[in-house]
């Protein structure tokens, strides 16, 4: 049996985790599962973004770490298969389209270290975040050393990586970790309606602006400045950006096709 369920709405994929009896807890066997989402994400034309959720009142209480033990010492890291793409993004590709992510109630260790690897996160006003593996006698492995820092601050990450302690949803907005606070139950409702503004959008700027920050932000402005103009050639040339002033001429809302 699989807790991970997709299934694709218009341009949108939805990817649920669902196993809430189990507070989501996340097994390697979901873990693959999810790799397998974001490589349909990518390959498929006809997606443009991905909604990321859990089932019930938490999003997850952590991982099965019997069964991650093994993997955790292993030497190697996470193995992804064919096709497959690492949702933590620290193994081959990372993903390219867009992801929005819709949490509540506990959101601790991975749920952390998948959301720090997303473009666009809601979190309902109940949620409490944590990172507790020094409480289990060892350290993230999943992203968190390298981007909580990063996207809250040096000693701000510090203070919760350092303790295990938790930090609540309205800490994580001040900071800017998350987007969006909703009352509990509507968090995944605002979040499918950011992706679907998303899926509106120019499929293939919507690509382009993830390469390029992304490039910014782990190789430095530079880098990314050079690449600018050589990336928006292509895009340029495409049906879509006529279609972007076909209806800027004509005043309406433009329809885009990702070509």
């Amino acid at each position: 049996m699989s807790y991970i369920e997709t299934s694709q709405v218009g341009h949108i994929l939805e990817i649920k985790v669902n196993r809430p009896e189990k507070h989501n807890a996340l097994s390697p066997e979901m873990y693959r599962d999810i790799a397998k989402a974001y490589g349909e994400l990518s390959r498929n034309p006809d997606l443009r973004v991905a909604l990321l959720y859990g089932e019930g009142a938490h999003m997850t209480s952590g991982v099965e770490l019997d069964k991650w033990a093994p993997i955790f010492g292993n030497g190697k890291g996470f193995e992804i298969g064919e096709g497959e793409i690492d949702p933590f993004g620290l193994t081959g590709e990372r993903h390219s389209k867009p992801v929005v992510m819709a949490v509540q109630g506990n959101c601790f260790t991975w749920g952390v270290e998948i959301m720090l690897n997303t473009e666009v996160r809601v979190a309902a006003d109940n949620t409490r975040f944590a990172m507790l593996e020094v409480k289990r006698g060892i350290f993230p492995c999943g992203g968190a050393t390298l981007r909580l820092p990063q996207q809250m601050g040096w000693a701000n990450a510090q203070r919760y990586l350092l303790t295990g302690d938790a930090w609540s949803a309205q800490e994580a907005l001040r900071l800017g970790l998350v987007q969006e606070l909703t009352a509990p139950g509507e968090q995944v409702q605002k979040a499918r309606e950011i992706a679907e503004k998303i899926a509106k959008a120019a499929p293939l700027g919507v690509q382009n602006i993830i390469k390029s920050t992304r490039m910014a932000w782990t190789q430095g402005e530079q880098e990314a400045a050079k690449h600018l103009f050589t990336d928006m050639l292509p895009v340029m040339q495409s049906q879509d950006a006529a279609e972007g002033v076909r209806s800027f001429m004509e005043r309406r809302e433009a329809v885009f096709t990702g070509r």
